[in-house]
């Protein structure tokens, strides 16, 4: 059983000593009391796990290792001893010797031990995520393997120094990127950084015009030239294109099918980029239309998707037919665009944009300047419900694309970023705080939905129904959307429903197959006693009712012509003589 041990519950081993240096736990075990075989339960309530230690930490920094669970928590090996570590199924760690702190919210806790975790591709989760997410600078995060990793040793010095601008300056991609499969890994990354490089120069308003627009215009040529670089820009991306010569010789190694969808896709989005920053109009008053913000969308985030759709059907890792479905592309990058807008509202007002259309707001509230107005904050919660509306009408078709990657690392690329976004609008959802900052879903959060969304499509589907189901609770009578809202989210569960029923017939047959089995038959015996007993039972219900009948003074005639026609053909018994026609004398 659990020993309670200065206040906190741990683990007694099979031997007995001193606690460790944390001051809770118990000494770490000798190598041959360690648990080696899964499932076996040891005295003291441990747990065994699947394998020796070593065999699942080899390869990894030795700083510590993992030694046992509990259905309370783990031990890890740190300092040369046993410390209870919170509430995780088996798994290994990487910790440093500072790692093991007291208990939070009651339960000891690891600094990480809300990280996603593995061995061998296998995840594990702890019981409870939310608020447990905190994380100490001194220390390491727990790791987990990915289903590709790259190998930098194999790298040039140029393509090391593109995967660097990947961290530098991405936030959300550069991890998902960087696990891809090894075929895409590489043409989705200089994509990236293509298109970083395109979007540096937009948002640069230090760049007049008439040199910005040739830029953005002419950059698929640019970024041929060799040891192209621009030093102009004050963007905080700027070295990116300081030392843009290195993505330009990485794209001249690339495949050319890779290399054309690249740079069609530059041009698309470089026109597009440089209409916009001609549309003065715009910039001034504002996105006006539905139409207007969908294009704004399509040019900042479907032609992104546009092409990594190609570039998935061409390295045969997405289903083909996906390239004969633009409007699944489209509705994925849409679906991404969407949440980011309706989230930074606060951050675009301080900075002078506004991309919530027109013909939206104005349902809600006169002026713009309102939205941010605390007197009018429930016409703009009302707004912004509005908005996620909109943007929940892609949820569907983004399920049905996610369907055709057929290939793990891809489906993980586009399916984490959907169950950011449908989380982000759950928690956007008649909330407030949406107008005064920039809310973000909690690191447990989000810890848990990449969990959820790295399985397969099931999973993801499940996400997306949980939070519908949150955001139809939310659903406010009062907004004037409340009926769309709700149908809304009723139309992307039946989605689902269709693809995943709860109900399997095929389980529900057998079901029946089985309750009929089990339950008892009747024997002919019984069967011929149940016969007799319904004939008699007519037989005395007609006697009653016709007995009624004639007591009343209803005749039967038909009853006594039977009745003497039967007595005719008796033995002895004469027929009467017929009557003759005329009277004899």
């Amino acid at each position: 059983m659990p020993s309670v041990v200065a206040g906190v519950t741990g683990v007694a081993w099979p031997r007995t000593g001193a606690r460790c240096a944390h001051g809770y736990g118990s000494p770490r075990p000798n190598p041959e009391d360690r648990p080696t075989a899964r499932g076996e339960s040891l005295p003291g309530g441990q747990v065994r796990t699947a394998q020796p230690v070593s065999a699942g930490l080899q390869g990894r920094p030795p700083t510590s290792q993992f030694v046992a669970t509990t259905r309370l928590g783990l031990f890890a090996e740190i300092d040369g001893c046993a410390c209870f570590g919170g509430p995780l199924l088996p798994c290994s760690l990487d910790l440093c010797a500072t790692a093991t702190r007291a208990s939070h919210h009651g339960c000891p806790l690891l600094p990480h031990a809300p990280e996603p975790v593995a061995v061998h591709n296998t995840m594990v989760w702890p019981t409870s995520l939310r608020d447990r997410a905190d994380t100490d600078d001194s220390c390491r995060k727990l790791w987990h393997d990915p289903v590709h990793k790259r190998n930098p040793s194999e790298e040039s010095p140029e393509l090391q120094e593109c995967f660097r601008f990947l961290n530098l300056t991405s936030r959300s991609f550069a991890a998902v990127i960087q696990e891809l499969n090894h075929e895409l890994l590489v043409p989705i990354t200089l994509f990236y950084l293509v298109l970083r490089g395109l979007d540096t120069i937009e948002d640069d308003m230090t760049i007049s015009i008439d040199k910005k627009v040739p830029l953005l215009r002419n950059f698929h040529e640019t970024m041929e030239i060799d040891g192209w670089q621009y030093h102009e820009s004050q963007e905080k991306d700027k070295e990116l294109l300081e030392k843009f010569d290195v993505v330009v010789t990485e794209l001249k190694k690339l495949k050319p099918k890779y290399r054309t969808i690249i740079k069609e896709m530059t041009v698309k989005m470089g026109n597009g980029m440089a209409d916009y920053a001609q549309n003065t109009e715009m910039i001034k008053n504002g996105v006006q239309t539905i139409e207007e913000y969908e294009l704004y969308c399509h040019y900042v985030a479907g032609l992104v998707g546009e092409g990594l759709t190609r570039l998935f059907v061409s390295s045969e890792l997405g289903n083909p037919k996906l390239a004969e479905r633009p409007s699944l592309t489209e509705s994925m990058g849409q679906f991404l665009q969407k949440t980011n807008i309706i989230r930074d509202i606060h951050e675009d007002w301080q900075d002078g944009r506004r991309w919530y259309p027109k013909e939206i707001w104005s349902r809600h509230v006169d002026k713009w300047e309102d939205l941010l107005d605390p007197k009018y904050r429930e016409q703009a919660v009302n707004c912004v419900s509005d908005m996620i509306l909109d943007a929940l009408k892609h949820a569907e078709e983004c399920l049905f694309y996610m369907a055709g990657m057929r290939e793990q690392s891809v489906f993980n690329f586009v399916a984490i970023p959907q169950g950011m976004a449908i989380a982000t609008l759950e928690l956007m959802f008649r909330n407030p705080d949406v107008l005064e900052k920039n809310v973000k879903i909690t690191k447990g959060d989000a810890c848990q939905l990449m969990f959820e969304c790295t399985q397969n499509l099931h999973s993801v589907c499940e996400v997306f129904r949980r939070y519908a189901r949150k955001i139809h609770a939310k659903n406010d009578p009062r907004d004037p959307n409340y009926l769309a809202i709700s149908v809304r989210c009723a139309q992307i569960e039946q989605f689902i429903e269709t693809l995943y029923p709860k109900q399997d017939p095929k389980k529900l047959t057998l079901e029946n197959e089985q309750r009929q089995k089990k339950e008892p038959t009747m024997d002919p015996g019984e069967n011929l006693v149940m016969f007799g007993v319904v004939l008699l039972c007519l037989l005395f219900v007609s006697g009653i009712m016709i007995g009624t009948a004639m007591f009343l003074g209803a005749r039967f005639p038909i009853l006594t012509d039977i009745a003497q026609y039967a007595a005719n053909l008796l033995p002895g018994n004469t027929p009467p003589a017929a009557a003759t026609g005329r009277d004899e004398l």
